[in-house]
This record gives C-alpha cells, structure tokens and sequence, in this order.
C-alpha cells in the first residue's frame, strides 16, 4: 500500500488559493444580498405599519386586491425559503 504524497504541487496550490478567493467572493456576494432582502423587508414593514398608506376611509377592493396580490407573492417567496410546495390559489 503507498501512502499519498503530502507535499502539493504548485498547480495544487493554485487550485486551493482559486478555491479560496471563490468562496471568499461567494460569501460577499451572500451578504450583500442578504443586507439587499434586509432593506427589502424593513420597507415592507414599514408599509405595512403604515397601513399601506391607506386610511380607513378610503379603503376599497382595489386596495384588498393589491394585498391579496402581495401575500401571494410572499407566500410564494416563504415557500421557496423554507422548501416547502408552492401555494396554490
């Protein structure tokens, strides 16, 4: 039985370092896109805790039909998140 060579060759070494700076650059990537889908939430939140600059009074089916257009979509985005089936409607 032969034992594998510990020493690495310099085109090893390459591949680890391009390995490396890839991971490096998929992560910055990741948490870029996260702050992006953070600042995304944070308005709809805020939105939502302004009534979707709606008051009362004004209120129609328009309005209920613009809601029900975004939960959609939501429950679309949080079934991807979390694996589970699409939502049918």
């Amino acid at each position: 039985m032969t034992l594998p060579n510990p020493q690495t060759t310099p085109r090893q070494d390459l591949r680890a370092e391009k390995a490396r700076r890839n991971q490096e650059a998929a992560l910055a990537a990741f948490v870029a896109r996260k702050a992006e889908i953070d600042a995304i939430l944070a308005r709809l939140q805020s939105l939502s805790d302004g009534h979707f600059n709606t008051s009362p009074d004004e209120v129609n089916w328009g309005h209920v039909g613009s809601l029900a257009h975004i939960a959609e979509r939501l429950a679309e985005i949080t079934a991807f998140a979390f694996g589970e089936d699409a939502p049918t409607a």
